[in-house]
C-alpha cells in the first residue's frame, strides 16, 4: 500500500479530523488556564504577598546598559506558567481517570453478561451431546 493511500484513508476516516479539534479545543484550553490563572488567581496571591505582581518578578543578570536591555530571569512568569500546567495537566488527568471509569464500567457489563450462543453454536453443541451420548 502506497504512502499516499495510506494518508488518504488515514484522512477520509475521521482521525486527521479528530486530531484537528483536538487541538483547537486543547489551544483554546490553555488560553483560559492561562487566563485564570494571570488574571484571577495571581492577583489575589500577588496581594497576598504585600501587592506583588508575580509577572514581574525577575532577577536581573546584567543591568541595561544604553541601547541594550536588561538581561533578567523572568521567575514570576515562569511561576505562572507552571501554575498554568498544573491546571491543565489535573484537567486532562481528570479526563482520563473518567474516561477509563467508563471504558472500565463498559467492559464489566460486557463480562457479566454473556453472549447467548449463536445458532451455529448451539447446533454444534447438539452435535456434540449426541456425539457423547453414543
Amino acid at each position: 500500500m502506497g504512502m499516499l493511500t495510506e494518508f488518504r484513508e488515514f484522512a477520509v476516516k475521521g482521525n486527521m479530523v479528530d486530531m484537528a479539534v483536538g487541538i483547537i479545543i486543547g489551544g483554546a484550553f490553555g488560553t483560559i488556564v492561562k487566563s485564570l490563572v494571570t488574571d484571577v488567581i495571581m492577583p489575589p496571591i500577588g496581594l497576598a504577598m504585600g501587592g506583588v505582581d508575580f509577572s514581574d518578578i525577575k532577577l536581573t543578570l546584567a543591568e541595561a546598559v544604553g541601547d541594550k536591555e536588561a538581561v533578567t530571569m523572568n521567575i514570576g512568569t515562569f511561576i505562572n506558567n507552571v501554575i498554568s500546567f498544573l491546571i491543565v495537566a489535573f484537567a486532562v488527568f481528570m479526563l482520563v481517570k473518567a474516561v477509563n471509569a467508563m471504558r472500565k464500567r463498559f467492559e464489566e457489563e460486557e463480562e457479566a453478561a454473556p453472549a447467548a450462543p449463536t445458532a451455529t453454536e448451539a447446533l454444534l453443541a447438539e452435535i456434540r451431546d449426541e456425539l457423547k451420548k453414543r
